[in-house]
């Protein structure tokens, strides 16, 4: 059993070999929290979400870190413009961002350090800096020298020539336009910190450097992160970390984003889809099948009709877990998914294909429903249990309890009134009055309820919107 992962730094798909046998050690950037999430935040935290329950069920020891970047110039000008302290609307988002990854199943990280709580980390690694001649200080701020560090830009394979290093207000003092920001000089009204270099706040990428070498230490296994990050984040971070005399990252791992109308969902742009609205009109299961089973590295262009699919794909592999635990009872889930979804899952997290194999295994499993083979009906849930676990999308874990139906305060009220027309419709068929019997059928699946006729009797879900 080998596990292949697809390596930015690379640009190939690799034999992953852990630093430490057994264990696993990933570091993903996670939220910036000037605003609430829109699912494109969510979908990176659900791609590594997935990665790491691979892991787990391969046997390894996960040490999981996903980093909050709480000070920053968007959550500094955020500030300015609502009148409210930087640190209120930093903890308001924070909080919405665990909420959504809550709502869609995430594991809870190991550790989930804001950065404001790593500013002595910072300092020590930026004197560091400054003693080795890769950064220097001017005007307050503290510069990376870029021209200092050998390997810069190796990842995202840039022209240091044709180089255009993004830069902040009050800037000043640099000695190459491409050096970076490590650390700002304060601002009157502004948020800081006291340094050997004067009162200042950090700059986005130290942040991370200073928390991955905390945590994970000198060398750790797995750096992730959405495509949009590879420069100038954690290209600056490769030169900060490295140049002070970590090893680093050993494995970079980037997952694609979620597009509207073919641009990247954005808080900027105004063209964000907020998860905390998302899960009023979709239930989380749902939205976690549609964000989590395409590939990591593909692009998701969202769209409703693309939700209704997930949904509509989802009802199939529920409505089969729930028909077998009303013919058999509870169902465990299986020691070991099949050996084609392992397969699958192996080579660079093969969701799509692995998936292929749950739809097949439920395929398999209606098809002995429908030849009274309750044997083979509870085998095939029980390798679909066990690879819908790997997924976080098991209807029958206790996360998603009380989840499945639509308005559960309402459920106990629509079963009642629901049963009074199939008592209408079982005394149709009884007198033999198949129209009757039918128009009922299909008038109750206009309403959107889909109505089976099963041994036990006649049962009724929530069809597709």
């Amino acid at each position: 059993m080998t596990i292949r992962l697809h390596d930015t730094n690379a640009r190939q798909i690799r034999d992953f070999v852990p630093l430490t046998a057994g264990c696993v050690s990933i570091y993903l950037c996670g939220a910036t929290v000037q605003a609430a999430p829109h699912i494109g935040h969510i979908r990176s935290g659900l791609n590594f979400d997935i990665m790491r329950r691979w892991f787990e069920y391969r046997g390894y020891d996960v040490t999981f870190i996903r980093n909050v970047t709480d000070i920053d110039d968007k959550i500094i000008k955020k500030s300015a413009e609502q009148g409210r302290p930087w640190w209120s609307i930093g903890y308001e988002n924070e909080r919405a961002f665990n909420d959504g990854y809550d709502a869609l199943g995430c594991l809870p990280p190991t550790y989930e350090p804001r950065a404001t709580g790593h500013i002595t980390e910072m300092i020590e690694m930026m004197r560091g800096l400054i003693e080795r001649g890769h950064a220097y200080e001017a005007d307050g701020n503290v510069y990376f020298d870029v021209r200092s560090f050998e390997g810069y830009l190796e990842l995202s394979n840039q022209d240091l020539d044709d180089l255009r290093q993004p830069s902040g207000d009050n800037e000043t003092g640099k000695r190459d336009k491409r050096d970076f920001a490590m650390w700002k000089t304060a601002k009157p009204g502004e948020p800081s910190w006291e340094t050997p270099w004067g009162r200042g706040r950090p700059g986005w990428h130290l942040e991370c450097s200073a928390m991955a070498h905390k945590y994970l230490g000198t060398a750790f296994d797995i750096h992730g992160g959405g495509i949009d990050l590879i420069f100038p984040h954690h290209e600056n971070e490769i030169a900060q970390a490295k140049a002070f005399g970590d090893e680093f990252a050993k494995c970079w791992v980037h997952n694609g984003w979620v597009t509207l109308a073919g641009e990247k969902m954005s808080k900027s742009l105004g063209n964000s889809v907020l998860v905390s609205e998302m899960v009023k009109q979709w239930r989380p299961i749902v939205l976690r099948y549609y964000l989590g089973t395409p590939h990591y590295r593909s692009m998701i262009e969202y769209s409703e009709e693309s939700l209704r699919d997930a949904e509509s794909a989802f009802a199939r592999i529920e409505g089969f877990v729930q028909r077998v635990v009303e013919k058999a009872g509870p169902v465990e889930a299986a020691a070991e998914v099949p050996p084609a979804f392992a397969e699958a899952m192996d080579d660079d997290l093969g969701v799509p294909q692995a998936l292929a194999i749950v739809h097949t295994t439920v395929r398999q499993g209606n098809s002995a429903l429908a030849a009274d083979d309750k044997e083979a009906a509870v085998a095939r849930l029980a390798e679909v249990r066990a690879m819908l676990g790997v997924l976080g999308l098991d209807p029958l874990d206790p996360h998603w309890a009380g989840e499945s139906d639509r308005g559960e305060d309402l459920h106990g009220v629509v079963d009642t009134l629901v049963r009074l027309v199939l008592d209408q419709r079982q005394s149709a068929r009884a007198r033999k009055d198949w129209p009757a019997a039918d128009a009922i059928r299909d008038q109750l699946n206009q309403s959107g309820l889909v109505i089976e006729d099963s041994p036990s009797g006649p049962r009724w879900t929530l069809g597709p919107r």
